[in-house]
């Protein structure tokens, strides 16, 4: 009698930790499809948010591109070769040239070769790699990407005019009563913006890791 209760008492322990395991099986198996739809989910999610940065970044370059050119073909149909129209009491002078060397007319006098290597296939190439690190680089800011935008359109923008038209047509002109610039064009414009946009997401960082620093030595 007590031999047939201790087998009773033990194979229905046996029972019930089968029991026990096979609802905990049954529980895993339950959440494994959860976890990969999530995981599937958020996959998804990613990928579209990849497209959508892709998108935006393609759009400003296009942007970018397209004001520069537009403007620089207008100019060209429009206005003669060292025309001046003065626009803004004579601060902003509209005029047309055709600059064979870098910004501001940099390095016009360096033979062919050195000027096709300069001026076109190494900014080739830099823009191409910037670009893939544009693309690439996860987590850039905002600003930075909208200024590394700037720099690249502005670059392909000129570049282009290198290749098709064998310089650049260069139409801005600023006086500052001080001092003067250069003739310039949009592209150069974008350039200069997207420098200056990179520079003043550089100097908040530094600012913010400044702080941050700050208050870790304090123990705020």
């Amino acid at each position: 009698m007590s031999g047939t209760f201790l087998n009773f008492v033990s194979v229905s322990g046996t029972k019930t930790r089968f029991e026990s395991r096979s609802r905990h099986k049954h529980r895993s198996l339950a959440a494994r499809p959860l976890d990969r739809l999530e995981l599937t989910k958020q996959r998804r999610q990613m990928k579209i948010k990849k497209i959508l940065r892709t998108l935006v970044i393609l759009a400003i370059l296009s942007s970018n591109i397209g004001c520069d050119q537009i403007s620089k073909n207008i100019v060209r149909q429009q206005i003669d070769y060292n025309e001046q129209i003065s626009l803004v009491d004579n601060f902003l002078t509209l005029t047309k040239i055709e600059n064979t060397g870098a910004f501001l007319s940099l390095g016009q006098s360096l033979p062919q070769p050195i000027k096709i290597l300069l001026l076109t296939i190494l900014p080739l190439v830099v823009l191409g790699l910037t670009f893939i690190y544009l693309l690439t680089k996860k987590n850039l800011s905002n600003l930075t990407i909208i200024g590394i935008c700037f720099i690249v359109g502005g670059g392909i923008g000129n570049i282009y005019d290198r290749l098709i038209y064998g310089s650049v047509t260069d139409f801005l002109h600023i006086d500052f009563v001080i001092f003067q610039t250069g003739i310039f064009n949009m592209a150069d414009v974008s350039i200069m913006t997207g420098t200056f946009m990179i520079l003043v997401e550089s100097y908040i960082s530094r600012t913010k890791l400044i702080h941050k620093t700050v208050d870790k030595q304090s123990g705020v």
